[in-house]
């Protein structure tokens, strides 16, 4: 659990929320439901039409990532190729065949499957940055998709708001009820430019900063395959990836 986005999300809405509250506002001024559906609906619709359904749905499991994100321990991950390595050197590459069955991470799994199979370090390295680039291009795709969602939010928020102002010029006759229909109509807004700059465009960023570190993850263990590979010793594998974490 990413408790330090919970930290931001609550610190963003105690800010937003105590400031209203000191102007003499209330909450219940800014709970509407009709903006709400305009913002929340319109967003969505729009979203979906420049959005393929394949990356809408890698799109709707990644949103996990703002409190969950994906674990990367890239000390782990050069300690398993340290180990992959002396077990080259002990029992040769295809005492690596029965490590890539027990390997949980399909991409670690397949670079072993490689290099058990005898397979070239020019064909590893092919093979595996084609998968790195294409998952890499893959979860960037999804991560865009609500930095999009975060540019349609406000300009459906202020369509709310002028939806609401039509409402009220149709009813000047009664002068009583301006001044509220005219705050009702704001709050389109509020709820257009909240959402996207509380949440999706930081959920934009969390995503884009998760896929980064994956890509450098991935990156780390083509590196060391292809060291393995190449026969290079253990200690020397350890002292190279160890560049990594810097």
């Amino acid at each position: 659990m990413n408790l330090f986005s919970l930290l931001g999300i609550a610190l963003a809405l105690i800010a937003i929320l105590g400031g209203n509250y000191l102007e003499g506002g209330h909450i219940g001024a800014l709970l509407n439901g009709p903006a709400a559906l305009i913002v929340l609906g319109g967003t969505l619709g729009a979203s979906l039409v420049q959005t393929p359904f394949s990356v809408f749905k890698r799109a709707l499991g990644m949103a996990r990532w703002l409190l969950m994100p994906p674990r990367i321990d890239l000390e782990q991950g050069i300690q398993k190729v340290v180990d992959w390595s002396q077990t080259a050197r002990s029992q040769g590459l295809l005492g690596l065949e029965t490590l890539a069955e027990a390997e949980a991470d399909d991409y670690a799994r397949k670079g072993l499957q490689l290099l058990s199979d005898g397979a070239l370090s020019e064909k590893i390295r092919a093979t595996l940055e084609l998968d790195l680039i294409a998952q890499e291009s893959r979860d960037l795709q999804a991560a865009k998709l609500f930095e999009a969602m975060g540019g349609y939010a406000p300009t459906i928020g202020i369509i709310g708001a002028v939806l609401g102002l039509i409402h009220v010029m149709s009813n000047l006759e009664d002068a009583s009820s301006l001044g509220q229909g005219i705050a009702v109509a704001f709050v389109a807004t509020i709820y257009g430019v909240g959402f996207a700059n509380l949440l999706l465009l930081p959920l934009a960023g969390r995503l884009k900063a998760a896929v980064s570190q994956q890509a450098q993850y991935r990156e780390m263990l083509l590196e060391g395959l292809l060291s393995i590979a190449e026969g290079e010793n253990p200690r020397s594998i350890e002292l190279k990836l160890q560049g990594f974490m810097h």
